[in-house]
């Protein structure tokens, strides 16, 4: 396998520029990631995701996309219908929890068909993050639920599902994003919360699911543990819980280092997310200026990081074979205003 470095890069366009090919083949990330302004038809994805893993030299270059449903859906109609948020599915097992757990699964496995057709192998799902009163509405309706056992049951389900149609799933944000009182895409926010209370219900859906393969950080300030850095940052945080208490030893992703919560330049972020522990740097814009400085400081993947990247990409399969029809007319019998 050609030696990848600790990097997921996305891109500006419709397709690859001339820079981005020099810098992909040049730099070797080991991933990529799609945004709406990536897509517009189906032949256009799939030689989009082709030239992608063309540069690399590497068929098995992972492609992402944050797929949940609700407001955070890259490929809308007609690439793929518009399904609900993951509070709609907390809605339902709230009524009727095999119902809300056979949705939550069926979800995840129509946004495996649905990704699948387009060379997409990872979706950013399940979201593990459980809201609290007076948090940002940046998680809000993306959550399942605010009761942490719901969260983990509909996460599990989320996963399962994604899995059995062959798509790596990323579950996000650990050690948890529910209680930040600001939009991490413009500002950092600080949780002073206890850690007892933090154990009990931020890290418990992660804890739970800890044998899943991918997580994504996030970009709070748990003041209990560090108070000085936020977790994508913080080696107390990454050490001590996500890989100590919460026990995840799978691979290890940041949230976008884009956006506006981390300061500093591109290069001293990407340094503090590795130095931290961190197995990959993620860049979501595909502004060149930027990939070019986390490159200058990303590293090849070796050791653990390189065995949980190769782990994680034998998760994904051909699938389980189900038939696509049946499964799209089993979950509109639960919500049947998806488009």
């Amino acid at each position: 396998m050609t030696e990848s470095k600790s990097m997921i890069l996305g891109c500006a366009g419709l397709s690859l520029t001339p820079e981005e090919v020099a810098l992909y083949r040049r730099e070797r990330p080991w991933g990529f990631i799609l945004f709406a302004r990536n897509v517009k038809e189906p032949e256009q994805i799939r030689d989009l995701v082709a030239a992608m893993r063309e540069t690399v030299g590497r068929p098995e270059a992972p492609v992402f996309i944050d797929q949940e449903g609700g407001r955070v859906q890259r490929l809308r109609p007609p690439l793929a219908p518009n399904y609900p948020a993951g509070g709609a599915l907390g809605a339902l097992y709230q009524s009727d929890r095999d119902a809300g757990l056979r949705a939550a699964w069926l979800h995840a496995r129509l946004h495996a068909f649905d990704l699948r057709r387009y060379g997409i192998t990872a979706d950013c799902l399940p979201v593990l993050d459980v809201p609290v009163e007076g948090a940002s509405d940046v998680i809000g309706a993306r959550a399942y639920g605010r009761d942490p056992q719901v969260v983990t049951a509909l996460g599990r389900a989320a996963a399962e599902g994604l899995l059995a149609g062959g798509l790596l799933p990323v579950m996000k944000h650990i050690p948890g994003h529910g209680r930040a009182t600001a939009d991490t895409h413009f500002e950092l926010p600080t949780v002073h919360t206890p850690l007892d209370e933090l154990r009990a219900h931020d890290f418990a859906p992660f804890k739970a699911l800890n044998h899943l393969p991918v997580a994504m950080t996030a970009h709070v300030i748990f003041s209990a543990v560090d108070p000085d850095a936020p977790a994508t940052t913080s080696r107390r945080v990454i050490e001590e819980i996500v890989r100590g208490e919460i026990g995840f030893d799978g691979l290890l992703v940041s949230d976008d280092i884009s956006m506006k919560a981390l300061s500093g330049d591109f290069p001293s972020k990407s340094a503090a997310i590795l130095a931290a522990g961190v197995d990959l740097v993620l860049h979501c814009n595909g502004v060149m200026e930027e990939m070019e400085g986390i490159a200058s400081r990303a590293i090849p993947l070796a050791g653990r990081s390189l065995e949980r990247a190769e782990k994680a990409l034998k998760a994904i399969s051909v699938g389980d074979g189900r038939d696509e029809a049946q499964v799209r007319a089993e979950f509109g019998q639960f919500f049947e205003a998806v488009a």
